[in-house]
């Protein structure tokens, strides 16, 4: 994954993680065939919203098979976690879903800069595998 947004290739392997083919896939995400196929090809670009819901069910695909991710505060050994909302929420092995984080890389970012950060980040990367 590169660039400033989830490449075609991420897409179709989430798409294989949850089971899905590509007509359950629009179903799921409120979107055309058409579109799915568009996202697959590269003809079109995925909408932030679409890869942020990917990950979500990713996220929760991987959290039913009981492999409790580490919070983002352990694994960066943060050290303002009481000042942030992952930490708030209890949700640091979903950071990346989370707006207005602490983590030096993305404090003070817009939520597609931030993206683009947490896409490079073990963390979101951990869902993959």
């Amino acid at each position: 994954m590169s660039g400033t947004v989830l490449e075609k290739e991420a897409f179709v392997t989430i798409r294989k993680k949850l089971n899905r083919t590509q007509k359950q896939l629009a179903e799921l995400l409120g979107v055309s065939l058409k579109a799915i196929h568009s996202y697959e090809q590269g003809w079109r670009k995925i909408p932030l919203h679409i890869e942020r819901q990917l990950w979500f069910l990713i996220y929760q695909k991987k959290n039913q098979s009981g492999k409790k991710l580490q919070p983002c505060w352990e694994r960066k050994s943060c050290e303002i976690k009481e000042e942030c909302p992952a930490w708030e929420f209890q949700c640091g092995d979903m950071c990346w879903f989370v707006c207005g984080t602490k983590c030096d890389c993305t404090k003070d970012i817009d939520v597609r800069d931030k993206m683009e950060i947490c896409r490079k980040c073990k963390i979101l990367k951990t869902l993959l595998k």
